[in-house]
């Protein structure tokens, strides 16, 4: 066998190998005569975890549940294992290790910066994850917020709960079978009242499809709103740039880019941060406070991040976050993309070979998708296809509604439905176990 980087066919039959030489993060694809395979792309932590079956013995772990949270990589576990050594208080210490903490965390923001390309005066503002950016975005946001019906609830309930008046800001607009009809109703909706904010999922959670961000962006301007992108499923996956993409405002969560639980970021233009109130009452975003006048106190804000700061932060959050950065842009997208590709294309096939499995889709005309495949089985209840597939096989995905029950719902799922997702650490092996086991479960049925 030979490790070549390849550019993956949907029927499986032969892969188109590329030429030259290949570097060590750039091994795509092992072809054989027969039966390509795919090798996991990097190490993540857990790699080699075994999980027990039902019929006894154990398993390697088949972790196709990369949407929910994908495992950290080693690197990035590394980077904060080796940080807790010089682990200090950051910004208001003058002792070595607490100036050694601040610098790494604002060069966190950098890293950031840099990984999403914005623009240099944007703010980066670390939050506990991608529902704590949204909500602090909608802190921030005076006026009415379009947004589709097909958003995860974190793109959603920030923008329904009602405002100081009582009434919600948000409006919302349904998807339609087309994305180029859905693109057409948002345009209307725009023209025909102002917004302040358009808010949309740069992939969905559910499907995988990924929607046009440059136009989604140029429709919010043309009518003189801004745009929020929810990247929390793209950033690990695809290239981002909010200044060739035009957006305003990018939120996402560390635990979904191989970095542990815990941070996320919002980073986005400064105006509204500036002008809102705190997110948080607290130290650090705190400027001067003089409580010897008439009012209770008499306070100044931080401008920048340290105004929605407040507190002490999660300095190893946003180092892991800024680590998965630098693993991503090392490994690079082009390689990532043509790994996933493959996967996505082979679990395609296979859901597609058993009678009884149907991939969801939202939109008719979508060619474009991360690694994420929701799918229900004709006469399972979703749960009952999760256990079977962890105590059968040692399988682990996600079933349920995935925090979006509007699209479930469209989609004419209103109890849930099962999904598989996979990442850097995922390998064809993974994939074919799983379409085996579903195979096992329905009966071996074969599409005809």
């Amino acid at each position: 066998m030979t490790a070549v980087l390849s550019t993956p066919r949907t029927d499986l039959g032969r892969v188109v190998v590329a030429s030259g030489p290949v570097a060590d993060h750039a091994v795509g694809t092992i072809v054989t005569d027969h039966t390509p395979t795919v090798p996991a792309l990097a190490r993540v932590v857990g790699a080699d975890e075994q999980v027990p079956l039902r019929s006894g013995g154990t398993v390697r772990y088949a972790n196709l549940d990369y949407a929910a949270s994908a495992p950290a990589l080693a690197e990035v576990a590394q980077t904060v294992q080796a940080s807790l050594t010089q682990y200090a208080s950051v910004h208001r210490g003058a002792g070595h290790l607490s100036q050694i903490t601040t610098r790494r965390y604002e060069a966190a923001r950098e890293t950031v910066r840099r990984f999403v390309r914005g623009r240099v005066d944007d703010a980066v503002v670390f939050t506990r994850g991608t529902t704590d950016a949204i909500n602090l975005a909608a802190h921030i946001t005076r006026g009415d917020v379009v947004v589709l019906d097909i958003e995860h609830h974190a793109n959603l309930l920030p923008w329904c709960a009602p405002d100081r008046d009582g009434s919600s800001r948000a409006r919302i607009v349904p998807a339609c079978t087309t994305l180029d009809d859905t693109l057409d109703a948002l345009e209307a909706e725009l023209a025909a009242k102002p917004a302040a904010l358009l808010a949309v999922t740069a992939a969905s959670n559910v499907t995988g499809e990924v929607l046009p961000i440059s136009r989604l962006a140029a429709i919010a301007h043309r009518h003189g709103a801004r745009i929020l992108v929810d990247a929390a499923q793209l950033v690990a996956h695809r290239p981002v740039s909010l200044v060739s993409h035009g957006i305003d405002y990018l939120v996402f969560s560390g635990h979904k880019l191989y970095a542990p639980f815990g941070a996320g970021v919002l980073i986005g233009r400064p105006d509204w941060l500036d002008a809102a109130a705190p997110y948080l009452s607290g130290g650090g975003a705190s400027a001067d406070v003089d409580v010897t006048g008439e009012s209770p106190a008499d306070i100044a804000w931080h401008t920048g991040p340290a105004r929605h700061e407040a507190g002490s932060p999660n300095v190893l959050g946003a180092i892991a976050i800024a680590a998965a950065c630098d693993a991503l842009e090392s490994i690079g997208f082009e390689t990532i993309g043509l790994h996933e590709e493959f996967l996505r294309a082979h679990l395609d096939d296979g859901l597609a070979s058993i009678d009884g499995v149907e991939r969801l889709s939202i939109f008719a005309d979508t060619t474009d998708r991360v690694g994420i495949a929701g799918f229900d089985v004709t006469g399972r209840a979703p749960r009952e296809v999760a256990e079977h597939l962890s105590e059968s096989a040692g399988i682990g995905v996600r079933d349920g509604k995935f925090c979006a029950h509007p699209v479930l719902k469209r989609l004419g799922h209103p109890d849930g439905a099962v999904r598989a997702s996979f990442g850097l650490g995922t390998d064809s092996d993974d994939i074919d176990r799983l379409v085996d086991a579903l195979r096992g479960l329905t009966g071996n049925r074969r599409r005809a």
